[in-house]
């Protein structure tokens, strides 16, 4: 099978720039493609040289379109009204979406699974082994021990530029946890303590966000007892680890059939639910 040609959107970012090495270190993908907003000062650069390599004769457009139609797949860790139209592209153009943007709407997490109709679309929180691996094991962890007896907190940290809280990973780990309990985390979830708050209540999932620095990401999970506590974590020191993910994920999902998965079903871990 030759080399599957891959899209990557939000080129000249911190992301774009390391998928674009990841994809040259890679094997059995190349860059089909490299994608910037209209008006960006990167457009017509090479990709390749942009990312610190060599020239590689990829050009940076604004035409996503174009792009797509020359491609087998789109990395896509951008923002999320950028992601919606670009998972209609994807759409349009039948090939794969890899989708480890977070901080969607309900209305938005709705345009793409109307999308995945028509495209192979991988979307998670957090595109990394170490997470998704992270998620059965609190999975596991909130089914053994009740909430009567245990509390359940997520900590996590990021860079001083990230522009959603909780994180997307923090939001599919408390997925994963109220998934154990039976019962939905909008409902018990709390994202905010001020002031008099009163006593926790019993099931509530608590989310503290942390923001500063080039925190990479880093991920905690707190069952909380009496006398005793468990805590779960997970530590990010290159963004790099996404990019891999997103890139074995565009690996997996070729040749498949149109719907939504997760990291979960390329990593084979589905079946733990």
């Amino acid at each position: 099978m030759t080399d599957m040609g891959l899209v990557v959107v939000g080129a000249a970012g911190r992301m774009g720039q390391t998928l674009i090495r990841t994809i040259h270190a890679m094997p059995g993908v190349k860059l089909a493609g490299a994608v910037e907003r209209a008006g960006s000062d990167h457009v017509g650069m090479d990709a390749g040289e942009l990312a610190g390599l060599r020239k590689i004769g990829v050009e940076i457009t604004d035409d996503p379109l174009s792009a797509f139609a020359k491609a087998d797949g789109v990395l896509d860790f951008t923002a999320p009204a950028a992601t919606v139209e670009f998972a209609g592209y994807a759409a349009q153009a039948r090939i794969v979406h890899i989708i480890g943007t977070t901080g969607f709407s309900d209305e938005q997490n709705a345009a793409i699974a109307a999308a995945a109709r028509h495209a192979t679309i991988v979307k998670s929180g957090n595109m990394s082994l170490g997470v998704n691996l992270l998620a059965v094991l609190v999975e596991q962890a909130a089914q053994a021990l009740e909430p009567e007896d245990f509390d359940i907190e997520i900590l996590e940290m990021h860079h001083r530029q990230k522009v959603d809280a909780p994180s997307g990973t923090a939001l599919l780990l408390g997925e994963a946890a109220a998934a154990a309990r039976g019962i939905e985390l909008a409902e018990h979830s709390v994202r905010v303590r001020d002031g008099h708050t009163g006593a926790r209540e019993t099931g509530a999932i608590g989310f503290a966000t942390l923001r500063g620095g080039s925190v990479v990401g880093d991920h905690s999970v707190i069952l909380a007892g009496t006398g005793e506590r468990i805590t779960l974590s997970h530590h990010a020191d290159d963004r790099a680890i996404f990019a891999r993910g997103g890139v074995k994920a565009a690996l997996w999902a070729r040749g498949r059939k149109p719907g939504l998965y997760s990291m979960r079903d390329v990593l084979g871990l589905s079946q733990t639910r």
